[in-house]
């Protein structure tokens, strides 16, 4: 295994992100949208992972197109469910407090 195969779920992860960061701020957290962003998420990855398996194949650890679809669009949901852990471990508890004991 190279290591730059090793890089592709991160990156793809990172970029899906900050794609979705940029819709909400441009949406202005739309309700609406906010039901679709897994669904977003996953395709802008598959996406992602599909030009990345034809641009730099050495980078995707796919052996052919499916697989590559595959990993981006996991790369994509691993994005949004990294958006919950930071959301939740700074949400407020029912004191006022946040979790590690600081007021905000």
């Amino acid at each position: 295994m190279e290591y730059l195969e090793l890089i592709s779920v991160p990156a793809i992860a990172t970029i899906v992100y900050w794609v979705i960061n940029l819709i909400k701020y441009a949406v202005k957290d739309n309700e609406k949208f906010k039901r679709f962003i897994p669904l977003i998420s996953a395709a802008l990855g598959a996406i992602l992972g599909l030009v990345a398996y034809y641009a730099v194949p050495s980078i995707i650890p796919a052996a052919n197109v499916c697989v590559a679809i595959l990993i981006g669009g996991a790369s994509g949901l691993t994005a949004t469910g990294t958006n919950q852990i930071i959301k939740q471990l700074g949400k407020k508890g029912d004191d006022g407090e946040s979790k590690d004991g600081k007021d905000k």
